[in-house]
């Protein structure tokens, strides 16, 4: 704001911006006002910024706000029992356990929906059958040692469940399970003793709970289901064709060949070396759904693990091939372009490959081209060892250098000038070549692990889930068997 000379005092603070000075003569409730407005102003801004990344969040992916309003939907329907008299008679004051069931076990996905709901009624039934024979048992024991008994179950059973949550194979599958199974043995075992009517109580929260887990699994499998198997199947080729882009990126930009665009999808291998505890947790859930699409009950889902393993192994090659980037050390160029072409080659082909293998998982179709792709591959990797071979003849760089000598003779007798070629070797410093033998042994390290541990994983996957075979490998079988019938004929 100016002052009455219509002259402006601003200052540049740390990020750059321009910050006007108020004038002094400003009263205290015009300075009060002005930041009022500001956090006004502020304020609005946030909550902008919020609601506009929630809407692109929604288009981005519509079943995220399909999944609010199903979870939406459930807890409206499982509210009745406690809105309508004769359901509420049904399940009597136990019917919160319905809503604090939906809004517990309700997940994204059909397989964490029914992962928690199937353990959630497991262990119910299993942890309420227990107490209520234990409670038989210690009430025909006697007053005085009821309480001692059911202590001493309690403290067995917490302690036994909670030690095999350490378990890896219990962790995997019945973490929740475990959990639920002390909270429901703790509530009713604690509670029989002062409640008379404890069979009762049971009942109805072992009824509430069955009502709310069934409508959990019925409006997450038919109202626009989400399943994990299929959100495993499509992520793990989308990693490795982020690795395919990342590699040639990588390459791409190490010799020159880069563009902004390319830049931009280098980093694509980061998603790949992040996504570990997803492709567990959603292999972990695939187990629990049914067959749905193409997918049967006991589909190889620890396949698609070992695929996932082997490309962020190849993601770690592709970090340090990133590192090389940055290195300091330039290499000169008429080294560089020696190997040149036989890494693009080698990047061109190893990222053909992983393509190829990314469509067979994707199509679950074997593919008749994945044998020459690999084939390609080698031969890719032989041409860049044999100019790694050829190399040190490079580092050795000879030239002449021409000597002139006057020779002094009698004076009837001209001049003779000789001229002497000399030899001198230059020797280029091996520490200017190590980058570029180091990038280009991670470039072979990376086909390496693609041939020996990608293609391994994909063919045992191909194998376990039955992969179609690919049309152009059907054909030949049906013209044979054509031929074959004709020639019977005549």
């Amino acid at each position: 704001m100016a002052n009455k000379n219509g002259v402006e005092w601003s200052i540049r603070v740390g990020d750059g911006s321009l910050v006007v000075l108020e004038p002094e003569h400003k009263n205290g409730v015009m300075r009060l006002w002005d930041r009022l407005k500001g956090l006004v102003v502020k304020f609005v801004t946030k909550v902008w910024k919020f609601l506009k990344q929630a809407w692109d969040l929604g288009v981005d992916d519509p079943r995220k706000v399909f999944h609010c309003l199903k979870v939406g939907v459930a807890l409206m329907v499982v509210s009745l029992f406690y809105y309508m008299r004769p359901l509420y008679d049904g399940v009597g004051g136990s019917a919160i356990w319905a809503v604090m069931t939906v809004v517990v076990v309700f997940e994204y996905t059909v397989g964490g929906t029914l992962y928690k709901c199937l353990n959630r009624i497991c262990a119910t039934f299993l942890a309420g059958f227990l107490a209520l024979g234990i409670h038989w048992v210690a009430s025909h024991s006697g007053h005085r040692f009821e309480p001692y008994i059911m202590g001493i179950s309690l403290f067995v059973l917490a302690s036994a469940t909670t030690f095999s949550r350490f378990i890896p194979v219990v962790k995997a599958r019945f973490d929740y399970g475990c959990t639920i199974f002390i909270l429901t043995y703790s509530l009713v075992s604690v509670s029989g003793y002062r409640v008379e009517h404890l069979l009762n109580v049971a009942h109805e929260r072992l009824s509430t709970i069955i009502i709310g887990t069934c409508l959990c699994i019925i409006t997450s499998m038919l109202v626009f289901p989400v399943w994990a198997g299929k959100e495993l199947h499509l992520l793990i080729p989308r990693n490795m064709d982020k690795l395919a882009k990342s590699l040639d990126c990588c390459v791409a930009d190490y010799f020159g060949h880069g563009d902004d665009e390319s830049k931009k999808t280098l980093n694509g291998y980061k998603c790949v070396l992040n996504s570990k505890a997803s492709e567990e947790a959603m292999a972990n859930f695939a187990r629990w759904e049914p067959a749905h699409g193409r997918f049967n009950f006991r589909h190889p889902w620890k396949n698609y693990l070992k695929i996932g393993a082997s490309s962020r192994s190849c993601a770690y090659c592709i970090e340090t091939l990133t590192s090389c980037l940055d290195s300091k050390n330039q290499v000169p160029e008429s080294i560089k372009n020696h190997l040149s072409s036989a890494c693009m080659n080698l990047s061109s082909s190893s990222s053909s490959a992983m393509r190829e293998l990314a469509k067979i998982v994707s199509t679950m179709t074997r593919s008749a081209k994945i044998d020459m792709v690999v084939e390609e591959m080698k031969n890719a990797v032989q041409e860049l060892q044999n100019d790694l071979q050829s190399l040190p003849d490079l580092l050795i760089q000879p030239h002449d250098v021409v000597v002139k000598e006057e020779e002094s003779t009698t004076p009837n007798s001209p001049d003779k000038t000789t001229e002497l070629v000399q030899s001198e070797v230059t020797v280029m410093p091996l520490m200017e070549v190590i980058p570029l033998v180091s990038f280009a042994s991670l470039l072979i390290e990376t086909a390496s692990r693609i041939e020996e541990s990608v293609v391994k994983a994909v063919e045992e996957l191909a194998e376990s889930a039955r992969f179609k075979q690919a049309e152009d490998e059907m054909k030949p079988k049906h013209n044979q068997t054509t031929s074959k019938i004709a020639s019977d004929e005549v």
